[in-house]
């Protein structure tokens, strides 16, 4: 199979009918074989009854449907399971995610030999309270993990199934498939202009609670890619720093003491300097991230998936 479209919904009804029949018309143009997997990730509204009726004279939808709402990442990862096409292609499913895309990206990934090719809504109809932050938020995601795309958030991407297969996307972590995709050695990362679509029918999910929620997750991702294997290497080398920071206080106030006493001077007891509680505290604080670091290993080398890695190749001598 050629394309496997995976679209993930939450509450749109109006909109299911339109994009279906426009994804097919793209696909019977292009001659592709393909599926189209939709999740319902817990709509309140008529839209799993829509997704039946589409699915009922339409043998190429797969319907997923969540008891609640889990999320687009939990929608994502399902689908990803279950897909069958030599090439992944999500899209938002409130049609502001044009379906005339798929063929460009299909040939981005087939020809040009990308792993991930993520859109680009250069030209937005979003309202500025949202296309502001977006612009901070994608900034910050660039500065932090070097991989120069300009719209991280959007919906519109293409993968190669090995991606889809190897990478787990779970929590918000939608928003930083690239940056997983590439700390799983899939480093050819490109970039599509695509058309952004007015939205036609429903309104937006978007609240600004995703932003704060979206730097936790990057340092999250962040954190996690670096020291997830390896977390004493992160907790040990701060419990260093401030068991040192706290015990070079410490001895400066007894040799400082001890140095008053040899040459008759005032001095004041180490005991009743703050400094020397401040020191005894960043000791402590010390030794509890070097425990931390310590059960970090410990959970890390016992969990059941510290020997998954990605072999790209298995050359075997016959």
């Amino acid at each position: 199979m050629d394309i496997s479209v995976v679209v993930p919904l939450y509450n749109e009804e109006e909109s299911l009918p339109e994009l279906i029949a426009w994804i097919e018309r793209v696909m019977a143009d292009n001659h592709y074989s393909f599926e189209v997997i939709m999740v319902d990730d817990g709509s309140n509204d008529s839209s799993w009854r829509v997704v039946e009726s589409l699915a009922a004279t339409r043998p190429f939808i797969h319907g997923l449907k969540f008891r609640r709402n889990y999320g687009k990442s939990a929608a994502l990862h399902s689908a990803f399971q279950v897909t069958q096409g030599n090439v992944v292609i999500t899209m938002d499913a409130d049609l502001q995610d044009s379906p005339d895309e798929i063929p460009e990206l299909y040939r981005m990934i087939t020809q040009e030999k990308f792993d991930l090719v993520s859109g680009w809504k250069r030209k937005r109809y979003d309202p500025l309270s949202k296309r502001l932050p977006s612009k901070l938020y994608n900034r910050t995601v660039r500065f932090f993990t070097g991989i120069k795309l300009h719209d991280f958030n959007c919906g519109l991407k293409a993968y190669r199934c090995e991606v889809t297969k190897s990478i787990e996307v779970y929590g918000e972590m939608h928003r930083y498939i690239p940056v997983i995709a590439k700390q799983a050695g899939f480093k050819r990362i490109g970039e599509k202009v695509v058309q952004h679509q007015e939205r036609k029918y429903g309104v937006s999910k978007f609240g600004w609670e995703r932003f704060i929620k979206g730097f936790l997750d990057l340092m999250t991702v962040l954190f996690v890619s670096k020291f997830g294997k390896k977390p004493m290497h992160f907790f040990g080398a701060l419990g260093t720093l401030m068991i040192v920071a706290g015990g070079s206080i410490a001895v400066w106030l007894v040799g400082s003491k001890i140095y008053a006493l040899a040459n008759h001077l005032k001095f004041r007891e180490v005991t009743d300097q703050p400094l020397f509680y401040i020191a005894l505290v960043m000791a402590l604080m010390g030794m509890q991230l070097f425990l931390a670091g310590f059960l970090g290993e410990l959970v890390s080398r016992s969990s059941a998936d510290r020997n998954t890695y990605l072999i790209e190749k298995d050359l075997q001598v016959k």
